[in-house]
């Protein structure tokens, strides 16, 4: 049996990097250490834990049983230990010059940062924001506290994250002023029509899409396979401005109303409710649990919060 005393609690910095990259090297870039010196925590670790920690398969370095039971528990001592250790500093608001990284999607970007950059102007006109798209970021970004906040929809999310729902979304079709639908607004002309597919959830850079591949095409086509029927998509695009521009050369798109109403005032195009239900869809704030008591961060939070409720 090991006892506490003599365990080197490095070794648990050594493993969440570990399990989190699966890999030595890059495991070894993350903490800034040399690979033979993570290649000796990795054998320390075993010698501990009496357990091989990662074995080599064919689809590369894979945990164990073992270590995959203790990368939660590990993850939260950690987090424990870092809000211990962090210095407690009040924050000033009026005077305030910080940066803080969002990542964020061209939807949210488009239908929250101006109210959200006003609120700024008024309250805290000395900060700055760094926007970054989802392509640009990973779940580790937002892990390790590189990244502050991500606002996206997720479909799923590690369990450490704090999240809170900014708002709920249905949807519009947007579409040009003289399409011949608009004469005969019906699912079955829907279906005739031509349409942009539009979206981008999560993180990473986005896989290709074909037609057919409706498990993988989100909220629209899910809502059309539940009732027997598939559109016809002749542009895939992950940018919501792309769509919106690409419904004045005659595609449809259906799209967040939020982001449809930015071009409701647009002379050639109009918003139309679908000829069929949708589901909603969530906004979504996410955060590491490293920034959850950050005084700073907790007020750009609610800040968020605030001016999405409104």
């Amino acid at each position: 049996m090991n006892h506490f005393r003599h365990v080197d609690l490095n070794l648990l910095i050594y493993l969440d990097a570990l399990l989190r990259e699966r890999n030595v090297t890059r495991a070894a870039e993350q903490l800034n250490i040399t690979q033979p010196a993570m290649s000796n925590g990795l054998k320390r670790l075993r010698n501990l834990l009496n357990d091989p920690i990662l074995v080599r398969t064919s689809e590369g370095m894979m945990p164990t049983e073992r270590a995959l039971a203790m990368q939660s528990q590990v993850r939260e001592i950690l987090y424990s230990v870092e809000e211990v250790i962090q210095p407690s500093r009040t924050f000033e608001t009026a005077s305030s010059d910080r940066v803080f990284r969002i990542m964020v999607s061209d939807y949210a970007a488009s239908t929250l940062m101006a109210p959200l950059l006003q609120a700024l102007r008024e309250q805290a006109p000395n900060i700055t924001i760094d926007l970054m798209t989802p392509s640009d970021v990973s779940f580790h970004d937002v892990e390790n506290g590189k990244v502050d906040i991500a606002i996206n929809r997720f479909d799923d999310l590690p369990q450490s994250f704090h999240q809170k729902k900014l708002w709920d979304d249905d949807f519009s079709c947007l579409i040009h002023h003289e399409h011949p639908i608009l004469k005969d607004y019906t699912l079955e002309k829907y279906l005739e029509a031509r349409h942009c597919w539009v979206s981008k959830t999560g993180f990473g850079v986005g896989i290709g899409m074909t037609p057919d591949a409706v498990q993988k095409l989100g909220w629209v086509d899910e809502a059309l396979a539940k009732i027997g029927h598939q559109r016809r998509i002749k542009v895939f695009t992950r940018n919501y401005h792309v769509a919106m521009h690409l419904a004045r050369e005659g595609l449809i798109a259906t799209l967040p109303t939020r982001a449809g109403k930015l071009y409701e005032s647009s002379p050639d195009l109009v918003l139309r409710e679908p000829p069929f239900p949708i589901p909603k869809i969530d906004l979504q704030m996410i955060w590491s649990p490293l920034l959850q008591h950050d005084e700073g961060h907790k007020w750009f939070r609610q800040l968020i919060a605030d001016v999405a409720a409104k």
